[in-house]
């Protein structure tokens, strides 16, 4: 038969997922499939992250990487546990450097924006703290995969050419060549329907199981890792990658209705998704959705956006708490700024990026909300010739402007883009909850956040549900199922609207809630090759 994995030309439908001794939910069945694996061997929902986030870095590769950083927060049953998996960029890093050659911006490939990648520390840090069966039984189905081969799902397919055409220009350097060696078939990215598979990256993969990722900061494959920068130009070394560990945070929450919802604190921009809500609460949304309501959330969304770009930056050089900005006087404030009419905020544009979340719970209590990423797709373009490590560009984050608290400089974390979520109610786990997407992911979360708690919606409703994204400015795109009248609303009321006809540029989600009994309900997002099992 000839078919495009490409092409639905019809609306589809998935419905809701029960379970009541284990599901996990992310975007690659594949993925998925080892998730449930682990579970199923006696291992628990901390487990069941961790090998669901190894198999990501082989199944889909161009979204995250082992070179990538990683956030996480974790229910254990009573309490929360926030962790920041990014790393710093390296002391050898300096903006005014970089201005002298003539940037006004980071670049986003090759060496200059690459830090310490974080998230193997974070998988470690997790296993360490919460986990209960062996790391190499974790690492197994990754390693199985990176070594036997892995066949390229439709939407990962779709990413990878896109990240290919973004890079093609500069491919021909010899910086890049690893990269194209190990992430093309003949020069072109794998198709949809091909297998992708790695020794170097099954071997990486073993070593850092064998070590529990001590050989990737102070071992052997810090010693390449540093080798390969040294010799091609790179800042990074053995000494940045030596000093890294992994921090637990204190989550930080705002009370929606009864629920709090919780992110993780600076130098992650998940605090905008708290500053958003708090306003919208102030604003007293309808019962259903209406363009008014739609223009609010937007606006309400500027305002967060415009205070994070200004203010979040690595904790240890913030200038502005996140008390302050979430303090109810501050948001009366904001709140005032929103008027009839599209507003222009002072903000950095929105951009698209590559990153991939997951979900697990398990019937001892645990939950855990996982996100992990290499930012631009495949990342910097870099990849350790031998390991299969493709590194991220998070630096590119920072900004070059003098004196801005998020300025580049050594030793420093940027501002980052990748926010798990979580809902709790009186203390008690209601639910993990994440959507992909870079300045997409705080957006997304506001949304599905009023879909779950304000319209009523179950989880998978919650995420088929259509989205709006501001794209900076008045430019705001929304789906092809928003309803014309909602349209035409936010264009009487000044916004610029555009439908996108991509889908997967609004932000790729999972969710798994937890009811009274025990019963976990979940949703698996329908703009990606998401998946959600249990038993």
């Amino acid at each position: 038969m000839n078919y495009s994995p490409y092409e639905y030309p019809f609306e589809s439908r998935r419905t809701m997922v029960y379970g009541s001794r284990g599901m996990v939910a992310t975007g690659h069945p594949l993925a998925a499939s080892a998730g449930l694996q682990i579970l199923q061997k006696g291992g628990n929902a901390v487990d069941a992250a961790i090998a669901m986030a190894a198999c990501l870095t082989v199944v889909e590769p161009c979204c995250n990487g082992l070179g990538g950083d990683g956030f996480g927060i974790i229910h254990d049953g009573e309490r929360l546990y926030g962790l920041n998996a990014s790393g710093k960029s390296p002391q050898l890093l300096n903006g005014e450097e970089i201005r002298a050659k003539g940037y006004k911006s980071m670049p986003l490939h090759g060496w200059t924006p690459v830090n310490v990648p974080g998230v193997v520390g974070g998988w470690m840090a997790m296993w360490e703290r919460f986990g209960s069966i062996s790391i190499a039984d974790i690492m197994e189905p990754a390693i199985e995969y990176a070594r036997s081969g892995a066949v390229v799902q439709p939407q990962t397919a779709i990413n990878w050419k896109e990240d290919w055409e973004l890079k093609k220009h500069f491919l021909s350097d010899e910086l890049f060549q690893p990269f194209i060696k190990l992430f093309s078939i003949n020069g072109k990215p794998y198709e949809a329907g091909m297998v992708f598979k790695s020794e170097e990256m099954a071997r990486t993969l073993e070593e850092i199981a064998d070590t529990k990722g001590e050989s990737f900061y102070r071992g052997r494959l810090a010693k390449i890792i540093d080798q390969h920068s040294n010799k091609t130009g790179g800042l990074l070394r053995g000494e940045d990658l030596e000093a890294y560990h992994p921090q637990w945070v204190e989550p930080i929450s705002s009370n929606y209705k009864g629920y709090d919802i919780w992110e993780i604190p600076p130098n992650g921009h998940g605090i905008s998704v708290l500053i958003a809500l708090e306003i919208i609460k102030e604003l007293k949304l309808s019962a259903h959705r209406n363009g008014l309501d739609v223009h609010r959330q937007i606006e309400a969304m500027k305002l967060a956006f415009a205070d994070v770009m200004q203010y979040i930056t690595d904790s240890n050089y913030m200038k502005t708490s996140p008390n302050e900005l979430l303090s109810s006087s501050y948001i009366r404030q904001r709140k005032e700024l929103i008027g009839e009419k599209a507003m222009v905020p002072v903000a950095g544009r929105p951009k698209s990026a590559g990153t991939v979340y997951m979900a697990a719970a398990d019937k001892s209590g645990k939950m855990v909300s996982w996100i992990q990423s290499n930012y631009t797709n495949f990342g910097s373009g870099i990849v350790v010739p031998g390991t299969g490590i493709s590194l991220h560009n998070r630096g590119c984050n920072f900004t070059l402007e003098p004196g801005h608290v998020n300025e580049a400089s050594g030793g420093k974390k940027p501002y980052h883009t990748i926010i798990p979520g979580f809902i709790t109610k009186e203390n008690n786990a209601v639910g993990a909850f994440g959507i992909m997407g870079a300045f997409m992911q705080p957006q997304a979360h506001v949304q599905v956040v009023l879909n779950l708690i304000e319209y009523g919606l179950n989880p998978q409703a919650a995420l088929d549900a259509w989205r709006w994204q501001w794209m900076g400015g008045k430019k705001v795109e929304l789906e092809p199922q928003v309803p014309f009248e909602i349209a035409s609303e936010l264009m009487d009321r000044g916004h610029h609207v555009k439908y996108s006809k991509f889908r997967n540029h609004m932000g790729r989600g999972q969710i798994i809630l937890k009811d009274g009994k025990g019963i976990f309900a979940g949703g698996t997002e329908p703009r990606t090759d998401g998946a959600i099992l249990a038993f």
